[in-house]
C-alpha cells in the first residue's frame, strides 16, 4: 500500500513519517481472538501510520498475543475469552492511562479495515467538532460481502434506529473513533457482541456530537469465516430485546 500523505490518502514516502508523528496523540485499539494468521499483517501496517497500538488478545490459544507483539503492538491479554465489547473496554482503559492521548481508534485484527479510512477519520475529528465518528460501508463500499450480510446489516439499521434512536447508516461498523472526552465516560457491561447496542445508547445519552464516515470493508474469505454469522445477529437482536424487556419489567 501506498504511504500515507497528509490527508490520511496515499501520498509520497517522505510523508509517512510526519503523519505518524502527528499521530502520536492517537491510541489505535486492536481487539483480536485468535487471529494469529492475519493480525500481524494488520498491526504491522497500522503502526506505520499510528505509533500507538494496543492489541487486546482475548484469550487467543493460537499464540495471536505474540503474534501481536512481534508486530509492534502493546499486548493486554484476558486469561480466557470474554468477548467483544470487554476487550474494547480494556484497550480503552489502556489507552486512557496515557494522559497525551486524544484520540481513540478501535480497528478490527481480521483485515477487513483500511488503514487510510482510519486515519482520514483521525484527520476529520480533528477538523470538525465530534466526539464519536462511526464508519459506514453503505455510505462507502464494501468488497465481496454476501447478499445475506447486507440485508441482515440493513435490518440491523432498522432495530438500532429502534433501540437507541440513532439513524445511522451502518450501525454495526467496528471501525470508529472517539475523542478523549467520551472515551473517559464510556463503561460497557455488555461483554459479546451486544455491546454495539449499548454503545450507540452511550453515544446519544452522552448528547455528545457524532457522525458517520464512509468506508471500504474488504470480505475475503478469512474474514468471513471468522465473523459473525448472520444468523448470529438475529440470534443478538433477540437477546437484546430480551434484556430490555425484562429491564422494564424490573424497573
Amino acid at each position: 500500500m501506498a504511504e500515507p500523505d497528509a490527508g490520511g490518502a496515499p501520498g509520497p514516502g517522505h510523508l509517512a513519517l510526519d503523519v505518524a508523528d502527528r499521530n502520536r496523540d492517537t491510541w489505535a485499539i486492536v481487539r483480536c481472538f485468535n487471529e494469529a494468521p492475519v493480525a500481524g499483517d494488520v498491526v504491522a501496517e497500522l503502526v506505520r501510520w499510528f505509533p500507538n497500538v494496543v492489541g487486546v488478545d482475548d484469550g487467543s490459544t493460537d499464540g495471536s498475543a505474540a503474534v501481536l507483539e512481534g508486530a509492534g503492538a502493546r499486548v493486554v491479554r484476558h486469561a480466557v475469552n470474554l468477548g467483544a465489547g470487554a476487550a474494547l473496554q480494556t484497550g480503552i482503559r489502556f489507552a486512557l492511562l496515557d494522559p497525551g492521548a486524544r484520540y481513540f481508534l478501535c480497528f478490527d485484527a481480521d483485515g477487513q479495515h483500511r488503514v487510510r479510512d482510519a486515519a482520514a477519520m483521525v484527520e476529520r475529528m480533528r477538523r470538525e467538532e465530534l466526539d464519536v465518528l462511526i464508519g459506514s460501508r453503505f455510505l462507502g463500499s464494501s468488497s465481496g460481502m454476501p447478499g445475506l450480510r447486507r440485508a441482515v446489516l440493513r435490518a440491523g439499521r432498522l432495530f438500532e434506529r429502534l433501540s437507541s434512536g440513532m439513524a445511522l447508516s451502518d450501525a454495526h461498523n467496528g471501525l470508529r473513533v472517539f475523542s478523549r472526552r467520551f472515551a473517559s465516560q464510556l463503561d460497557l457491561q455488555s461483554c459479546d457482541m451486544t455491546y454495539a447496542s449499548e454503545l450507540l445508547r452511550a453515544v446519544r445519552s452522552s448528547g455528545l456530537p457524532y457522525g458517520e464516515h464512509p468506508v471500504t470493508i474488504d470480505y475475503t474469505r478469512y474474514s468471513l469465516s471468522k465473523g459473525q454469522r448472520s444468523v448470529n445477529s438475529i440470534n443478538i437482536a433477540v437477546d437484546l430485546w430480551v434484556q430490555r424487556l425484562f429491564g422494564r419489567r424490573s424497573a
